[in-house]
């Protein structure tokens, strides 16, 4: 069986050779067109003249289309159509485009979209959290809150407290491979449009509007990403619209791509985030009562902000039984780019939330972190294993282990990996030696930190989680498959390809999987939420399911056999005593008529939510993780290093383990430079000036930790996932709050005060908080 076999990527060679493609190298028709958008300078204002004489006279231009000039549907949101594609009276945030420049070639579209002058009455912008909370700028009336007991009370009635405020910044995506699309005109007015997106239905849907045709008339193609992290979910709208109303206008293939600068300036990040909190405990550092007050930067446009701050109310409680709780959420509209979706999608700004209350309580007792957390973890199963769980007894049920939503934990994994990891990075001893050498060092410090994950899997927005797929046996035995989730480089079409493999008991190699194509697969969900293998993989496993069961049916009737004694293993077919190679098995089913062409279908089970209320269960189960990491800080420069990082994650039945332990890897990775060296800074007048790799850092091969152990943990999925695997995309990003801690640790040592660090905590940020800890400045 193929599936739990660490193979390598299906496009590992063409990725290191260069071959693989992505939409900017597939090959144009001659003739094709280029795109470049003139963007606004200013953060806000009313547009009130447009003079794109020089631009529409500069070489190589065919047209310079306004908002005036486009035919039908001038939006490009993905949610409440609160975003067009080119500015219509207003502006509202530096970088929004305006203008739309078409020329014959890349460089002649962008030099003569620098041409275009357009006057603007500027108006004061909101650019900080600050201003938008005093001018009540925002989404949804007021504030969303979720609450468990009566928080209020129970902190006040607590024998110890601690409260604090810090700032969460955001992160810009930085995939390798930039925002791109091309859209090709076909002969019935239709388009066929190549997107670099991670939600091809919804480019579908967003260009069929634009065009004024039905969404049968629109066909989207992604063959691979180079890099998503959510921010291909609906930053490409943009540019597939602007492509196929340019196709549209001139009759000929049009193609744009964003250079990095302008990426960087016109797509939105991760949602930047002010949490205010207020805990109490008890003597022994068991939590009593938690508030959190959020307030989320959504930017200028509502995108995905919405479900963005949901779920960072949702893991508000990461790991912890919480008995009393009230999360409030406020998500603020400013003058800055449109926040979208991110890896982790709020979860690791809720996470990142409970784990520095954590970290502040554990440093207000004296107590060790570690320990703190796993005094007020879940409860664990009552078996303890990784089996579905055995009933409860009435003793049992009684006992509270639900989230501040209501949703009661039955799979908590995290006291046994704990344990685990603990014991096999040396916590308890390194932590000593740590302490020890702090002794003799004035200006360097060492820390070390632990922190947990427990990550909800499904899409909040219930009907998206399902998926389908559609599966081909030709008659010589081989296999083509497609699925509605799209490759971005995390090994999904591998994952997918090895469960058909499995249920067709055939070699890996027989199984071709094309890319992901809306005139295949209809209605699909995004590639997000970390549901890819699960949506999908259920989906062609219910496909090949229907083959396997027709071409069983068949074979049984040829050799007067019982449809359950055909089985298909190793490449070949047995039915009772006699035994086919599958290739002969596909052509015998041929030759006997049976369609061998099928449809798969998955929805998620067990999953409902009421948003609004707070209540219901959201999640379909939780992925869990655990990670130790030990930092070194340098108190004359601020300067710091990961030194070493240990991980044991739950991954369930790994479909893949090679495939997950590089997600894991990387998630950590990702998630420590979100919080360490990733700053995003906007000046004054609402301007991006980290546009570049030259200012925006992110973690490079040697900021990797030195020492970088990283497991699986071992066990299954409680709930019937495929094949009793665990989602991988977007938990292990969460990993990457240890590093933060331990930065937090490693500052302690240097006086007696709370750190209360910021994130990033950037070179600078470590600096003045060794100050503030050290000399109280």
């Amino acid at each position: 069986m193929s599936v739990s076999k660490p193979l390598p990527h299906d496009a590992a060679e063409l990725h290191v050779t260069g071959a693989a493609r992505y939409v900017d190298d597939i090959p144009s028709p001659s003739g094709t067109l280029h795109l470049a958008f003139g963007l606004s300078p200013i953060a806000r204002g009313h547009i009130t003249g447009m003079h794109l004489h020089d631009a529409q006279h500069s070489p190589g231009v065919v047209a310079v289309l306004t908002a005036r000039g486009l035919p039908f549907s001038n939006d490009v949101s993905p949610s409440i159509h609160d975003e067009p594609l080119l500015a219509a009276g207003t502006v509202n945030y530096v970088g929004q485009p305006v203008f739309l420049v078409v020329a014959d070639s890349h460089r002649n579209a962008r030099i003569a979209a620098r041409k275009g002058k357009v006057d603007y009455a500027e108006e004061p912008a909101l650019l900080t959290l600050d201003a938008a909370l005093a001018a009540d700028s925002r989404f949804e009336e007021g504030p969303r809150i979720y609450q468990k007991g009566d928080a209020a009370a129970a902190i006040d009635a607590a024998a110890r407290t601690v409260e604090g405020s810090f700032e969460l910044g955001g992160q810009e995506h930085f995939y390798l491979e930039g925002q791109a699309a091309m859209a090709w005109p076909q002969e019935d007015g239709g388009m066929h449009v190549f997107s670099s997106t991670q939600h091809p239905t919804e480019i579908q849907h967003k260009v069929a509007d634009a065009i004024g045709l039905p969404m049968h008339a629109v066909r989207v193609e992604t063959r691979r990403m180079g890099g998503g992290f959510g921010g291909k979910e609906s930053q490409g709208n943009a540019l597939a619209v602007a492509c196929a109303v340019a196709a549209r206008l001139t009759g000929k293939p049009c193609k744009m791509r964003y250079d990095r600068d302008d990426d960087m300036v016109i797509t939105g990040k991760r949602h930047a985030f002010r949490i205010s909190y207020r805990a109490g405990f008890d003597e022994d550092g068991q939590l009593q009562g938690v508030e959190f007050l959020h307030l989320a930067d959504c930017g200028w446009a509502q995108d995905l902000s919405l479900p963005v701050a949901d779920r960072a109310m949702l893991h508000a409680d990461n790991a912890y039984l919480i008995p009393n709780i009230r999360i409030e959420s406020h998500r603020l509209r400013t003058n800055l780019q449109s926040a979208t979706a991110y890896r982790g999608f709020g979860g690791p700004q809720g996470m990142v939330g409970i784990e520095r209350v954590m970290d502040h309580i554990a440093h207000d007792l004296g107590m060790d972190p570690a320990e703190l957390r796993q005094r007020n973890y879940y409860a664990a199963p009552a078996e303890g294993g990784s089996a579905p769980p055995a009933p409860r007894s009435t003793s049992e049920k009684m006992k509270d282990n639900t989230t501040p939503y209501g949703m009661e934990v039955t799979d908590f994994e995290l006291h046994g990996m704990t344990a685990d990891l603990l014991r096999s990075s040396d916590y308890a001893g390194r932590k000593a030696s740590i302490a020890e050498w702090n002794k003799g060092q004035p200006h360097l410090k060492r820390g070390i930190a632990f922190s947990p994950v427990k990550f909800g899997i499904s899409f909040t927005l219930t009907h998206l989680n399902q998926a389908g797929a559609l599966v081909h046996v030709y008659q010589d035995g081989s296999v083509h498959l497609n699925h509605g989730g799209t490759e971005m480089g995390q090994g999904l079409f591998q994952k997918v390809a090895q469960v058909a493999a499995s249920r067709f008991g055939i070699p890996l190699e027989k199984v071709k999987i094309t890319a992901t194509d809306t005139a295949k697969v209809p209605n699909t969900s995004a590639t997000a939420a970390s549901s890819g293998s699960d949506l999908n993989g259920m989906a062609v496993k219910a496909a090949c399911d229907t083959l396997r069961d027709r071409m069983a049916e068949h074979l049984a009737q040829q050799h007067q056999a019982r449809t359950g004694d055909v089985v298909f293993e190793n490449g070949m077919v047995r039915i009772g005593q006699d035994e086919m190679t599958f290739d002969q098995a596909a052509a015998l089913c041929y030759q006997g008529r049976v369609s061998l062409s099928a449809t798969g279908f998955y929805k998620t089970p067990k999953v409902e939510w009421d948003r609004i209320k707070g209540q219901g269960r959201p999640f379909y189960y939780f992925a869990y993780g655990t990670a130790v990491t030990e930092v070194a800080v340098d108190a004359l420069t601020g300067e710091n290093r990961i030194l070493r990082c240990d991980i044991l994650h739950d991954a369930g039945a790994s479909l893949n383990p090679a495939l997950d332990l590089g997600q894991i890897e990387g998630g950590y990775v990702q998630g420590a430079g979100w919080l360490t060296t990733e700053e995003l800074v906007w000046d004054d007048a609402g301007r991006l000036r980290t546009h570049a790799p030259s200012t925006y850092k992110i973690p490079a091969c040697s900021d990797r930790p030195d020492v970088f152990n990283v497991n699986l943990w071992d066990g299954q999925n409680r709930e019937d996932s495929i094949y009793r695997s665990k989602a991988v995309g977007e938990p292990p990003f969460m990993l990457g709050i240890s590093a933060w801690l331990a930065l937090s640790d490693a500052v302690s040592a240097f006086g007696k005060a709370y750190p209360a660090l910021n994130a990033p905590a950037t070179a600078e940020e470590v600096w003045r908080a060794i100050r503030r800890v050290r000399d109280g400045v």
